[in-house]
């Protein structure tokens, strides 16, 4: 299998997911090169920050196109946090960024009166007739580390791997054939966490010519 690529747009948290490939016996290398995305087996794009931040790093270092791209090419992607929320066409925490608009629907803010961000441990209710890849041998009610105050909304509730309840019930990831993404932050989920990354290197493996 060639490189695992993870994106570094500038937005946080990059030597955590790093450090959790590489605990799961996977060297991926962090780039912001579009010539290095081009040529990835499998890509990873994490973060913590805004949308709008995320969206116009995405433009400043020429790497919209990149990953578009690369999703259209079907290769296995993995979205965390910020990751999965700028699938999205737009958020409501930054009105008029536009996002990659791979999955139909919004991002919203949490209700009023909840505390925000949600931020702590929370459960998986597990989605869908066939679970997805990155699931693999983990069971519904599982833990998961979470720090957002914005949730996805998808237009089609079929794209929904798993949901989660604070105050409203959102979908905490997102899985659509080789396009996987979590709300919640897998290198921060202790051993379930590491197990989903090692499932993602693993599907990836077996996706590659």
């Amino acid at each position: 299998m060639g490189d695992v690529v993870i994106v570094d747009h500038g937005m946080g948290n990059i030597r955590s997911v790093e450090k959790a490939f590489e605990a799961c016996g996977c060297t991926a290398a962090v780039s912001r090169a579009p010539e290095e995305i081009a040529r990835a087996a499998a890509l990873v794009v994490p973060g913590v920050g805004s949308f709008g931040d995320c969206a116009a790093n995405l433009d400043r270092f020429g790497l919209r196109e990149a990953i578009l791209d690369f999703l259209r090419a079907g290769r296995p992607y993995l979205g965390i946090c910020l990751g999965l929320q700028i699938l999205f066409p737009s958020s409501e925490e930054s009105p008029g960024a536009e996002g990659l608009g791979l999955f139909e629907g919004a991002v919203r803010r949490f209700p009023e009166g909840l505390k925000v961000p949600h931020m702590g441990w929370n459960t998986l209710s597990l989605e869908g007739a066939a679970p997805c890849p990155l699931f693999r041998g983990i069971g519904d009610g599982t833990y998961a580390y979470f720090v957002h105050s914005y949730y996805p909304e998808p237009a089609d509730g079929a794209a929904a791997a798993s949901s989660t309840e604070y105050g409203v019930r959102f979908a905490s990831a997102l899985c659509r054939g080789p396009v996987m993404a979590t709300q919640f932050h897998p290198e921060k989920s202790q051993r379930a966490g590491l197990a989903m990354v090692r499932n993602f290197v693993e599907h990836a493996r077996a996706a590659a010519p």
